[in-house]
């Protein structure tokens, strides 16, 4: 871990937006700002080699990288009724998702991924302006265009999975 990496930063599942850019700004240059990336990468939670399968690949990555989302309720805020005899909307449903890859750089970026997407709805997935999140990141300037494509073929991915939600 980098020096001037502070130790009170949270895990990735546990990190907001604010606080991922906060880290970035606080960094500064992108060798550490590259450091920081690989150490969320190493906090995510590892994917099941049973999950490894051709149905959660992500095409368009130069690395291998696995996804697989998990569409939950949310809790009912109004004291509504708990039978489970409705279906839920896409309001009332909020996606989980876990990935991993086999390069220490892209499941860092996977975890940014998971601090922008996870625990969200399928609209708010969806109207997620991930070109401004990765510009206010630094990351469009410092990815190479390979990775760069990857990237957003898993932002695609995360996306066709919010709109099958809704």
């Amino acid at each position: 871990m980098n020096e001037r990496m502070r130790t009170d930063v949270p895990q990735p599942t546990q990190m907001t937006l604010d606080e991922l850019v906060e880290e970035f700004e606080f960094l500064g240059d992108w060798d550490d700002q590259c450091d920081f990336l690989i150490d969320l990468g190493f906090e995510l939670p590892k994917l099941p080699e049973t999950a490894k399968t051709a149905e959660n690949f992500v095409h368009g990555c130069q690395s291998n990288v696995w996804l697989v989302a998990e569409v939950k309720p949310n809790e009912p805020s109004d004291g509504g009724s708990e039978s489970g005899a409705e279906p839920a909307s896409n309001e009332e449903v909020s996606i989980e998702f876990i990935a991993n890859s086999d390069a220490v750089i892209v499941n860092g970026l996977i975890a940014v991924l998971m601090i922008v997407f996870n625990g969200r709805t399928p609209r708010e997935i969806l109207a997620t302006d991930v070109q401004a999140v990765f510009t206010k990141l630094g990351l469009e300037r410092h990815l190479s265009p390979q990775r760069r494509n990857g990237l957003y073929g898993m932002v695609e991915r995360i996306r066709q999975i919010a709109a099958q939600a809704t």
